[in-house]
Parts: structure tokens; C-alpha cells; sequence
């Protein structure tokens, strides 16, 4: 009896982390910029950190070299689009994100 208990807590912090819609529920560092403008990001390896753009249509136009940096996922909140990822190995790529206009990210992995 106690087992379920503790179980039904456990599933009930994990499901509160999930509201407001986002699958992520850490953003990490978080690197803004709008359309027109190239950007550096340095992170370390093991680091998250996400690329924010101003809420709308985006795409990110392909993901980075994976051994640099691996994509997690979308999230939109706060009139923000965020674009996550977890800093792997040291290295430089590239992310290019289009739709009102393009920005790019170089990302360098320390």
C-alpha cells in the first residue's frame, strides 16, 4: 500500500513538470536573437541551452553536427519559440533557423 502511495507521488511531480504544454521543463541557458543576425554561443560540454526567437512560424533549416550538439526539441512559451539542445563534445556548428527572416546560431562546445 505504501509502494502505490509513493509511486502516485512520483507520477504526480513528473506530470506537474509537464504543464503549460512544454515537454521540456529546462530551457538552460537561453541565447535570443531575431531575424538578420548571426550569433555566437559558447557552452560547455553537458550544457543545455536553448535558441529563443521571437513566437511564430520557425523552422530550424537542419540540425547541428550531432557530435557537437544534439537537438532536443521545440517549445513555444512566454510568446517565445525555443529551440533546445545539449552541448556534447568541444567543437563549432552551425544552426540556421528560417520564417521571418534567418538567423544563425554558431554554437562552439568547450
Amino acid at each position: 500500500m505504501m509502494r502505490r502511495a509513493v509511486m502516485a507521488a512520483i507520477l504526480a511531480a513528473g506530470m506537474a513538470g509537464c504543464a503549460g504544454g512544454g515537454a521540456v521543463s529546462d530551457l538552460g541557458k537561453i541565447v535570443e536573437r531575431g531575424p538578420g543576425a548571426t550569433t555566437e554561443v559558447l557552452v560547455t560540454k553537458g550544457q543545455r541551452f536553448s535558441l529563443s526567437l521571437t513566437d511564430g512560424e520557425w523552422d530550424l533549416k537542419g540540425v547541428p553536427d550531432a557530435k557537437v550538439a544534439s537537438f532536443i526539441s521545440e517549445e513555444h512559451a512566454d510568446g517565445h519559440s525555443y529551440f533546445v539542445f545539449n552541448a556534447k563534445h568541444p567543437g563549432s556548428t552551425r544552426v540556421e533557423i528560417t520564417g521571418r527572416g534567418e538567423v544563425i546560431f554558431e554554437i562552439t562546445v568547450q
